[in-house]
């Protein structure tokens, strides 16, 4: 039995029958394990993994990515199962959203699927259990095969005025963890953060991640690690361009485009109605239009990785073709199986023969040129 059958028959059926934030403990306790099992990930290197291809081959922030597809943050919060994710075929992964300290989220429940459309909601509300232990599990990884990102945010409690400091603990608490770092102020889920997504509260947190990032780095006598900001689709034009004015202005490293909506333009699924944000294929146009306009607005000059409703690998090279460098899945995990990673990279090999590129850094933002 091929593996997308066994997902699709067995597996999926099997998860769906459960309630879904059950059966995503469930995939990490299960991925965790693997991790843990001599031999386990072997065998999923075998089942999932995807071989190396040049054409596919990504150097961005000093890292090497061996194609452009990876894990956004949410599935792993903890960083609990990176040994295993690591090897499903991924070219690299975020694991978070961390606080600084332990908190439970919003109240159950506040996961939801929807089958019909593809998508999920979720109001989870940055629930994990805090830094220092996500610096512990992550200092006993066995596999540093891809590059690891650390998405960072700020406790519920903490008011706005004073989430630059909750970002600085993130960093000072996992610098060493982290191959590159994401700052998550985008969600929609923990009141208020989205304001931090403006103005001169976005100044004074970047400026404080900048300045923690090269403190870290000075300590250690090492280059500066790279740093993300995670914007949301909700803005209006004038909002995004000013937002990406700040972000660029800033120095970090580049953009991730984007996090969950709040639209539910399109859903017809009855769990439409929960409250928290939308992610699946209805997200996927959305996203890509906030590529094009970041790519356009940098003049291609900041990197953007690409995020929201990848199902296909058209949506993939879509994303690429607006601008993204990489991109990541998320949903489409979900309701496709691990041999999504196949399915995108093979899909990609194809689509840049297609259009006479010999590398798929050549596409990135071929729409503009």
């Amino acid at each position: 039995m091929n593996t997308s059958v066994l997902y699709s028959k067995i597996f999926k059926p099997f998860m769906f029958r459960l309630d879904a934030e059950r059966a995503h403990h469930l995939t990490i306790d299960s991925l965790a394990a693997a991790g843990r099992i001599p031999g386990a990930t072997s065998i999923l290197n075998a089942m999932y993994g995807v071989k190396p291809s040049p054409e596919l081959a990504v150097d961005l922030f000093g890292l090497h990515f061996d194609h452009p597809v990876g894990l956004a943050a949410g599935l792993d919060k903890n960083g609990e199962a990176t040994d295993g994710f690591s090897n499903t075929g991924l070219a690299f992964m975020e694991v978070g959203t961390v606080t600084p300290k332990g908190q439970a989220g919003n109240d159950l429940p506040r996961l939801f699927r929807l089958p019909s459309d593809e998508a999920l909601i979720n109001r989870m509300g940055f629930n994990n259990k805090g830094a220092e232990a996500m610096a512990d599990k992550l200092s006993r990884r066995r596999s540093r095969k891809v590059p690891l990102a650390v998405n960072i945010g700020k406790n519920k409690v903490t008011p706005n005025e004073l989430a630059h400091e909750d970002y600085r603990s993130c960093i000072q608490t996992l610098y060493d963890q982290g191959d590159f770092f994401v700052v998550n102020i985008s969600s929609p889920n923990t009141p208020d953060l989205r304001a931090l997504q403006h103005g001169d509260e976005l100044k004074l947190l970047l400026s404080t991640v900048n300045e923690e990032m090269g403190k870290q780095a000075a300590k250690r006598k090492a280059a500066v690690k790279p740093i993300l900001v995670k914007i949301a689709p909700d803005m209006t034009d004038e909002q995004l361009e000013y937002t990406v004015d700040t972000i660029a202005s800033s120095g970090v490293s580049g953009i991730i485009a984007t996090n969950t909506t709040l639209s539910r333009e399109g859903l017809t699924h009855p769990n439409a109605k929960e409250a928290g944000g939308m992610s699946g294929k209805l997200l996927c146009a959305r996203s890509t239009e906030v590529i094009s306009a970041v790519y356009r607005q940098t003049g291609g000059k900041l990197p953007i990785i690409g995020s929201g409703g990848i199902f296909t690998a058209d949506d993939a090279y879509d994303k690429i073709c607006a601008g993204a460098s990489l991109v990541e899945v998320y949903t489409a995990l979900i309701y496709k199986g691990p041999d999504l990673f196949r399915e995108l990279t093979d899909g990609l090999k194809e689509r840049l023969k297609r259009d006479g590129f010999r590398s798929i850094q050549e596409a990135v933002g071929s729409n503009h040129h």
